[in-house]
């Protein structure tokens, strides 16, 4: 009875080890398992102060605090700064007052060059008709004059010789004496045309003194101009300082370390704190080249990860590295020579999270992977 027992015993023993020995070998033939598992994640970033530098006053977040794209996380001492900008802004309002005023002197300069010129020209074409009249009438005087002068002579030897009265030689010299008078007062009149002329010209010649002051004045104001936009593109570039003393987040996520703190005086470039992102988690396997067979992109994948073992994350292969991972190592082996041990390399591979509690996740954790062959 016993020897039966024990046969039985036996026999169901060995049924049983054969069903985990087919079940071990199905799943072998069938999925690729590795616990080369790493979490990781697309944009682990260090953040750090954009081109200035100077003492932290302030930084608003801890590790393992939850963040919101555009957050202030870390502040530094913006004083000088702004003291600066202080200065600048005083410079600009001074010389833009400045601009306003000889713009002002310009414009009233213009507007006077405008009128006396033009009054100045008309003045002068004036003068200059009445001067050609004035001459034409001296000349017709001067011919009556000269003519009067003949008559007188001759009048004077007929009257002496009794052949003409006397009161002809009278009037005629009467009207000689007229022409004379008349001649004086053109020529003096002339006289005066030829100063107003002379005026005119030095008020044309002070116009166009003032034209090359007016010519100046655009020189000094493209010049102020070009002065007051250089000190605003500096401005500008001094209120991007003022912005770059705050480090922001640059998307939703945690920060993952803080690597400053307050008063710490820190310069340019230099990592203050590191965040991850709320999405962008994936599986980063190293797997062996022995277990390549049967694997390929949207293979399913089971994931469990060792600090949550009650947990299951199932994924799809997402990308299949085209170099091992021993390619990219900082000392590369070196096989010209023949000489090395064989070692089985291993290939990354890239695994989309489709299911599971994300927010559980931490760069770095460990963990094992089944990925399903495809036949």
């Amino acid at each position: 009875m016993s020897k039966k027992i024990g046969v039985a015993i036996l026999l169901v023993l060995i049924i049983g080890f054969s069903i985990i020995a087919y079940k071990w070998i199905h799943h072998r033939l069938n999925y690729i398992t590795t616990d080369a598992v790493f979490v990781e994640v697309d944009d682990l970033t260090n953040l750090s102060f954009k081109r200035v530098a100077g003492k932290i006053q302030k930084v608003f977040v801890e590790e393992g605090d939850e963040i919101k794209k555009g957050q202030i996380l870390a502040k530094l001492d913006d004083g000088d700064y702004k003291l600066k900008l202080e200065k600048l802004d005083h410079e600009i309002k001074s010389l833009d007052a400045k601009l306003k005023a000889l713009q002002i002197k310009k414009d009233r300069i213009t507007k006077e060059l405008s009128i006396n010129l033009q009054v100045s020209k008309l003045k002068k074409e004036q003068l200059q008709n009445k001067l050609k009249s004035v001459k034409a009438n001296l000349s017709s005087i001067d011919a009556k004059i000269q003519q009067l002068l003949k008559d007188e002579k001759r009048f004077k030897n007929l009257v002496e010789k009794q052949l003409a009265p006397k009161r002809k030689l009278e009037e005629i010299q009467t009207n000689l004496k007229v022409l004379l008078s008349k001649k004086e007062a053109l020529i003096s009149q002339i006289e005066e045309l030829k100063t107003g002329l002379k005026i005119v010209e030095e008020n044309i010649k002070l116009a166009k003194a003032k034209q090359k002051q007016k010519d100046e004045l655009s020189k000094k104001i493209v010049s102020l101009k070009e002065k007051i936009n250089s000190l605003k593109k500096d401005r500008q570039d001094l209120q991007n300082l003022i912005k770059y003393t705050q480090i922001k987040a640059p998307f939703d996520g945690k920060v993952a370390k803080v690597f400053k703190k307050e008063s710490e005086v820190v310069s340019s470039g230099m990592p203050i704190l590191s965040v991850v992102p709320k999405e962008g988690f994936y599986i980063n396997v190293l797997l062996e080249e022995t277990k390549l067979d049967g694997l390929k992109i949207g293979s399913k994948a089971i994931i469990k990860i060792d600090a949550y073992p009650d947990k299951t994350f199932e994924g799809i292969v997402e990308k299949i590295m085209p170099t091992t991972a021993s390619k990219f190592a900082l000392v590369p082996r070196d096989i010209t020579a023949g000489e090395f041990t064989k070692v089985a390399q291993r290939i990354p591979v890239r695994i989309k999270i489709t299911k599971g509690d994300i927010s559980l996740l931490k760069v770095g954790l460990g963990g094992e992977v089944e990925i399903k062959r495809e036949k």
